[in-house]
């Protein structure tokens, strides 16, 4: 489904990703693994065309999408929950998932407000709720559901269960699990390798901007150098 080729990225003269190339299937989960600064985030950007590679290629079913700006890359079906969760805070959660429906997406229009509201009970219980009354958990949960409001066909999640509490990490791991037994293909940006190794089929590691590393969970459970190298387990 998604595919980079060599990818290079920089900010201003900085030179940022080093000939970075993954795949991410239909119907996969992809991980992105690495300590903080390693180029994940950037990964990311770069893929949602906030950044563009110099050179390199991104391929979306065989589309090359690096010169798309980041509206045009999200109208080819693709949901980004961004690190910073990015939620309306004067919106109600309802008006919140509403500014982002989207009938007939790139999923088949199978994503509604009753759909969203049942996966995330939480949110239909605050659907009156101003997003800064929101909790932490509470606002990645808004945010992965507007995502899905777009109704995507491919996920892109960016460190979800940062900072928050064990309880709130086990049910966005729940909720991806669910939408991996969909189908939806999702590639997630972790740092926390036990939330990654329970949800992905495969895992790419970086450091310092370069892949490093890619395998599936018993792949990388077994390798010893990664996991005490790069990912200081």
């Amino acid at each position: 489904m998604l595919d980079l080729e060599n990818v290079n990225a920089y900010y201003g003269d900085s030179h940022v990703l080093h000939g970075v190339s993954l795949p991410v299937r239909e119907g996969e989960v992809a991980c992105l693994l690495g300590r903080n600064g390693a180029g994940k985030t950037t990964t990311i950007l770069t893929i949602m065309g906030y950044l563009k590679p110099r050179p390199g290629r991104i391929l979306f079913r065989g589309q090359d999408i690096a010169a798309l700006p980041p509206f045009k890359v999200a109208r080819l079906g693709f949901g980004f929950v961004p690190q910073e969760r990015g939620i309306f805070p004067s919106l109600t959660v309802r008006e919140n998932l509403m500014v982002f429906a989207r009938a007939g997406g790139g999923n088949g229009g199978r994503w509604t407000l009753e759909r969203v509201f049942k996966l995330f009970p939480n949110l239909r219980a605050r659907e009156r709720n101003l997003g800064f009354q929101l909790s932490g958990g509470e606002q990645q949960m808004l945010s992965i559901a507007r995502a899905l409001m777009l109704n995507p066909t491919l996920l892109l999640l960016d460190e979800p269960s940062e900072g928050l509490a064990p309880m709130i990490v086990q049910e966005i791991v729940e909720v991806l699990k669910s939408l991996k037994q969909e189908g939806l293909a999702i590639l997630l940006v972790e740092q926390n390798l036990h939330t990654a190794l329970a949800v992905a089929d495969r895992h790419h590691v970086m450091n310092k901007g370069e892949i490093c590393f890619s395998g599936s969970s018993a792949e990388l459970e077994s390798n010893e150098f990664v996991l005490r190298n790069y990912l200081s387990v």
